[in-house]
């Protein structure tokens, strides 16, 4: 059984012939290579021809079929070589014995945004968040299960990966991000992620009292989401939860039709009112995955109630954690391996590590120890 999944770019592994035995030097069970990912500029100190890698746009890294998607298409990156670097990526790995997953970003997609700013995402001010396709959009929803189908036909991985399997919302971590200083706490932040575009007005009981709770809510500060939202609350969470449900068992179910075998997973998060890469499963997965994982980068004050929800909505299926080895982090084996263990006594049966790429080797080490430390 899996218990540990690094995590790759496919320029981690192409053109460095060392870089597959330093991740199963690791204690890996699998590779998760990028198929599908958004803008980043990614460090490779390890990589024996370069440096830096400035992945400009979210892009696909398998053949892009423009013909078999609708109106959402996706990029090809220009700053790797060929059009299959997903695939050139897997080879190496499954060369050496090692399963590939596909890791895939969804709706995290700034270029498709620019391009067709209806399908994003829209706050209670009329403010729009590029970065964030809106799941409620059919278009939006067209595009997953296209971009899916194209990654488990072309790149015939062994696992899947499906990051922000629902609309992200106001956090997004840019290069050029500047929001903190308005001191916005996690239910403000919650208010403004909650989308007021044409797809999702239309499901909300009275979408104009909405708006005005969340801006008041916003603006005043509310003690929680429910508070601000009074008598409204219980529509917006079904809806919310209903949308997201509802991609989820599509591209799950389209996944098991097309590869009965392959081993999903999803980053998922059992807050009702949770945004981002990690999707909410709030009121049931209701969907056949064989492993939710669940971010544990904060730290364990935070990530254990994380877990123990996530493990109240899902008893029967693993959790992993999604664990950092990158600043702020300490490259520091023993360090990490404390961390762990205590999300493996919270219930976790997995380790999904970020990042072999991104990391020195003074973090692989300290990863390698941690893994060790976690495989009992």
């Amino acid at each position: 059984m899996v218990k540990s999944v690094v995590h790759a770019y496919p320029w981690d592994l192409i053109g460095d012939p060392e870089a597959v035995a330093r991740y199963q030097e690791l204690g890996v069970d699998a590779i998760a290579v990028a198929a599908s990912y958004h803008t980043v500029r990614a460090a490779t100190p390890l990589h024996p021809s370069h440096r830096m890698v400035d992945a400009r746009h979210a892009a696909f890294y398998l053949p892009v079929r423009s013909e078999k998607y609708g109106r959402l298409v996706p990029a090809e990156p220009s700053w790797v070589d060929g059009s299959d670097s997903f695939g050139a990526a897997a080879a190496l790995v499954r060369a050496a014995g090692l399963p590939v997953y596909a890791w895939t970003v969804l709706t995290h997609n700034s270029r498709l945004g620019d391009l067709h700013p209806d399908v994003t995402v829209v706050n209670a001010f009329g403010d729009r968040y590029p970065y964030a396709l809106c799941t409620a959009q059919p278009d939006v929803v067209e595009y997953a299960s296209v971009l899916v189908s194209e990654v488990l036909e072309l790149g015939a991985p062994d696992g899947i990966i499906l990051e922000a399997c629902g609309p992200l919302g106001f956090f997004h971590g840019g290069h050029h991000e500047k929001t903190d200083g308005t001191d916005w706490n996690a239910v403000q932040q919650k208010l403004l992620s909650l989308c007021f575009c044409s797809a999702c007005t239309a499901l909300y009981a009275d979408p104009d009292a909405l708006r005005e709770a969340v801006r008041a809510g916003v603006d005043r500060g509310a003690s929680s989401v429910e508070e601000a939202l009074g008598a409204l609350a219980e529509n917006v969470q079904a809806v919310r939860a209903s949308v997201v449900r509802s991609l989820r068992q599509r591209l799950v179910g389209e996944i098991r039709t097309a590869a009965p075998s392959i081993r999903i997973g999803m980053h998922v998060t059992a807050d009702p009112w949770g945004t981002g890469p990690f999707a909410t499963v709030a009121g049931g997965v209701d969907a056949d995955v064989d492993v939710l994982t669940t971010m544990c980068w904060p730290g364990p004050e935070i990530a254990v109630p994380g877990i123990e929800a996530l493990r109240a909505v899902a008893p029967d299926t693993r959790i992993a954690a999604y664990v950092l080895g990158l600043p702020p982090k300490p490259a520091d084996g023993a360090a990490l391996s404390k961390e762990w263990l205590t999300y493996l006594d919270a219930g976790v049966e997995e380790f999904h590590l970020y990042h072999g790429g991104l990391a020195s080797s003074a973090r692989l080490e300290a990863l390698r120890e941690a893994v060790t430390a976690v495989s009992r």
